[in-house]
């Protein structure tokens, strides 16, 4: 008996839209990408309930025929390939012409089309691959296309979507992805009725300022190189810019956005020693390669592409960045003073310049305490250093401490560390502005300051965000932030987990905030770099199914207040920050999993010098 059937063609587009839309956001990218490719100058696109409910994308491109705007519901219908050679010359947006018919098996769909040169256009209801109606109808020139209630004929892949929050970052990820590269056509983005975005056709440093805000006119270096295998331009961030989090980095190939690890890495690399270890900066390029060096057909939402001179346009990449880090670094530290030029007064001919002297004290040694700037260098005291407390004393009643830890902690256990009792036996000493060594009853303590540091404040924020018991200071001068559209919809979505931590922040308009009060010890000018970090960390999180608003917060804020490796603490300092760490109920860890410390006990020193 035969048992190999062949698909109903309602059957087959949706399995194939099952790897072209998996949610609202790959709709918009097909809708946005045929909006380009059809010559469009202004587009809008019109989200409601993030997408489940409407997905409406209105341009004013050359709209299509009778014929063409039943066709292309088709499968492989598409008006950018005609044979196979043309596969690697590609330069449209779309190609594989399933776009339209995967959404459509998914979807309510409404088509309203018109090319400029004639009077009426066409209009295509289509349900589920089903076509309900196509008739004439009045509409503007170009295409108006509606997507309405997406997945209504899958329930269970509409139970896997995201809450809304999440969907409309996707959205709004997609929307950015398009827009950017496109910098001279306007784009428009609405959200439930409120405009989110309104971006005018400039250049492309305008557009990067239309979605990431204003401020990052003062945040970007310009990049630009032209060679026989690539050419790019585009923006790369200052390097006091950088994050913890992949947050702007954008690659372009010809217009499309791309993901590729090692052209990333080749940006990410020339930041090699200006920028710490996990943080990463951001990038806006674009490369122009020839179509038929690249492939862009191997991924169905075509993000993923290979390229024949890989290495060499790594090479460039590279160099290119570092070369506009140390151009624009060099130009804004050099400083040009025409009041203190060198003299070049030439000296007279038979002029015999004079001796230089050379002043020393014949009887300083280093081993001994001598004070080389008294007034009297023969009297030397005789003092010899003390190396007996170098270290510091060996016990003080003005440093003692009562400590909680395990006696028998060693730097191979994970266990937290329990309530015993001890008291620091020496001052702290701060090493390489990045550890703070002391000893205790069990043994000698080496801790990280940041790390220490971050576990501190973090356990404060949990217990302050619970508790909204959390003391702030009221600043002296409000300072005003601003975001763009869809930073500030977070920023309303976390004010209530914010306020509890000690902000007072009220909206201005016009996506401007204004932070009357803030929790104590938080810098006026870093306001707004911390609330966007503490935003964009949200984002991430949300998005890795990181679904405690307090933890991500309160996470996000301890890593921006701690102290830094690399700042040098006073002893009182040093041991305010061992008693506070000892007393948090997770001293050993800190809040993203890494050891906050090691124990050195006298046994295990003894072994070392055997």
């Amino acid at each position: 008996m035969d048992i190999i059937n062949i698909l109903p063609d309602s059957v087959a587009n949706q399995i194939a839209a099952g790897e072209v839309v998996d949610r609202p956001a790959s709709a918009v990218k097909e809708l946005l990408e045929n909006a380009m490719d059809a010559g469009a100058t202004d587009i809008q696109l019109i989200i409601k309930d993030a997408g489940r409910t409407l997905i409406q994308v209105i341009d004013n491109g050359c709209g299509m025929s009778d014929v063409d705007a039943r066709l292309c519901f088709e499968r492989h219908a598409t008006s950018k390939i005609h044979r196979a050679d043309d596969l690697f010359a590609i330069r449209t947006m779309g190609f594989r012409g399933e776009a339209l018919a995967s959404i459509a098996a998914v979807a309510q769909v409404e088509l309203k089309t018109r090319q400029h040169e004639k009077e009426l256009g066409s209009q295509v209801v289509i349900e589920g691959s089903e076509v309900k109606s196509q008739e004439p109808c009045t509409c503007s020139p170009g295409t108006s296309i509606s997507v309405k209630n997406l997945f209504f004929n899958i329930p269970a892949r509409r139970n896997f979507l995201k809450k809304d929050s999440i969907e409309l970052s996707h959205i709004e990820e997609i929307f950015k992805r398009v827009a950017l590269p496109n910098y001279k056509v306007g784009f428009s983005f609405y959200n439930n009725g409120r405009l989110l975005y309104d971006l005018k056709p400039g250049n492309f440093a305008q557009r990067i300022a239309g979605l990431f805000g204003s401020s990052f006119n003062q945040r970007l270096y310009h990049i630009e190189e032209h060679t026989e295998p690539v050419s790019l331009n585009g923006y790369i961030g200052k390097k006091e810019y950088a994050k913890r989090v992949r947050g702007e980095q954008y690659l372009f190939v010809n217009g499309r956005y791309i993901k590729h690890p090692g052209l990333s890495a080749a940006i990410e690399k020339a930041y090699t020693e200006l920028i710490p270890e996990r943080t990463y900066p951001a990038y806006f390029v674009m490369l122009d390669v020839d179509p038929q060096r690249i492939d862009v057909n191997i991924h169905p939402t075509k993000t993923e592409v290979r390229f024949i001179d890989e290495s060499v346009i790594f090479s460039i990449l590279r160099a290119a960045t570092k070369k506009s880090l140390g151009q624009y670094t060099l130009a804004n530290e050099l400083e040009f003073n025409p009041s203190t030029e060198i003299d070049f007064t030439p000296i007279s001919k038979g002029h015999i310049p004079d001796t230089p002297k050379e002043s020393f004290n014949p009887n300083y040694n280093p081993f001994y305490a001598t004070d080389v700037h008294e007034k009297h260098p023969g009297n030397h005291g005789g003092g010899r250093l003390d190396l007996d407390n170098f270290f510091g004393p060996k016990s003080s009643s003005n440093t003692e401490q009562r400590l909680a830890f395990d006696d028998n902690l060693s730097e191979r256990q994970e266990e937290p560390i329990s309530a015993t009792t001890s008291s620091a036996t020496t001052t702290p000493i701060n090493y390489l502005n990045q550890y703070i060594i002391t000893t205790l009853k069990s043994g000698m303590v080496v801790i990280d300051q940041q790390r220490a540091h971050e576990r501190i404040l973090y356990e404060k924020m949990m217990s302050r965000a619970i508790d909204g018991q959390a003391s702030a200071q009221q600043l002296l001068f409000p300072v005003n932030c601003r975001f763009n559209a869809a930073d500030s919809e977070v920023l309303m979505e976390i004010m209530p987990e914010l306020e509890r931590l000690g902000f007072v922040i009220d909206p201005l308009g016009q996506n401007t905030f204004v932070v009357t009060a803030a929790p104590h010890d938080t810098k006026e000018d870093e306001l707004q770099n911390m609330l966007e970090q503490t935003i964009n960390e949200y984002k991430n999180n949300m998005l890795q199914k990181f679904n405690d608003r307090n933890k991500s917060i309160c996470l996000s804020l301890a890593r921006q207040m701690a102290v830094h490796s690399g700042t040098a603490l006073k002893v009182e300092e040093m041991q305010k920050l061992i008693a506070d760490l000892f007393s948090c109920q997770a001293p050993n860890i800190s809040p993203s999993g890494k050891r906050t410390m090691f124990i050195m006990g006298e046994q295990e020193l003894k072994e070392r010098f055997k």
